[in-house]
């Protein structure tokens, strides 16, 4: 039987600036050396701040270049910038053509698909929803003309941010719309997605660990790589605050889920951390 195997790790927030996290990636990417997946796939914030700091971008992609195996990307909010949403408060950093396309340029193509054993697989760019930007309708039609192909196969999505906290209707808050994909955008990938056999979407951007179904599809929220955001007052607990990564083994109708972290990774939170050296917020 075809077997694909794929380790799944996300908000990795890598700058020369921070060594502390560049070690939790490097006891991630010895696990991957050891384990030797078919793919990797980080699903966004490589760097902690690409739009402030180029560098940082560059230092990421170095490191990912260095890995033993392939590897696919998707940007995140630290990558490129946020996205706006109706209720959220106005943006420092938001999402810009300049910045996608410098991400695109240092890390690789920020909008994918591919198969493997009977699978299809598509990544997303989510910070570039409900811009408005001329790439935000190129990814839309481009995604239109990929889903056509999809049909007859089970698809898992990968995504920066999930899709939503527990219903495609979830009404967004103003204290947490930047947390999932942004209204109206989400309800038109959701009507996208209606009639195609959706089995997976990946995620992370929360920094918690979560393993959820929802209406046939199971959602998964990686934890970062990186830090977590300990106090509860600040992040409000949904998932597992932990850092890790998780793993995947695909066959042709079916996918085994393994959630584990890295020997050697630590629970860095950010709050004892020096963040000022940047201006870019978790």
């Amino acid at each position: 039987m075809s077997v694909f195997r794929l380790t799944q790790i996300t908000d990795t927030h890598l700058s020369p600036r921070f060594p502390a996290f560049t070690d939790n990636f490097d006891r991630v990417a010895g696990h991957i050396d050891a384990t030797r997946p078919d793919l990797v796939i980080n699903t966004g914030d490589l760097a902690f701040d690409g739009p402030g700091h180029p560098d940082d971008l560059a230092f990421a992609r170095a490191r990912h270049d260095a890995l033993p195996v392939e590897v696919r990307v998707l940007p995140g909010n630290h990558d490129i910038g946020d996205n706006p949403t109706a209720v959220g408060a106005p943006l420092l950093q938001p999402a810009s053509e300049d910045a996608r396309q410098r991400f695109v340029a240092t890390c690789g193509a920020d909008h994918w698909r591919f198969d493997a054993a009977g699978w299809s697989f598509i990544g997303l760019n989510t910070l570039i929803m409900n811009t408005g930007l001329a790439s935000e309708a190129a990814q839309r039609d481009w995604l239109m003309r990929e889903l056509a192909g999809v049909r007859g196969r089970p698809l898992a999505l990968f995504l920066h941010k999930p899709l939503f906290r527990d219903t495609p209707d979830d009404p967004e808050l103003a204290a947490t719309s930047f947390r999932y994909v942004p209204m109206p955008a989400r309800a038109d990938l959701v009507a996208m997605l209606a009639d195609i056999d959706l089995r997976l979407v990946a995620c992370g951007h929360v920094h918690q660990r979560r393993d959820v179904m929802r209406a046939g599809a199971r959602h998964i929220w990686a934890p970062s790589a990186a830090f977590i955001i300990r106090s509860d007052d600040r992040q409000e607990p949904i998932g597992v605050k932990e850092v890790g990564l998780v793993e995947y083994a695909f066959t042709p109708d079916d996918v085994e889920v393994r959630h584990l972290r890295a020997a050697g990774q630590v629970d860095i939170d950010l709050a004892t951390v020096d963040l000022s050296a940047t201006q870019a917020s978790a």
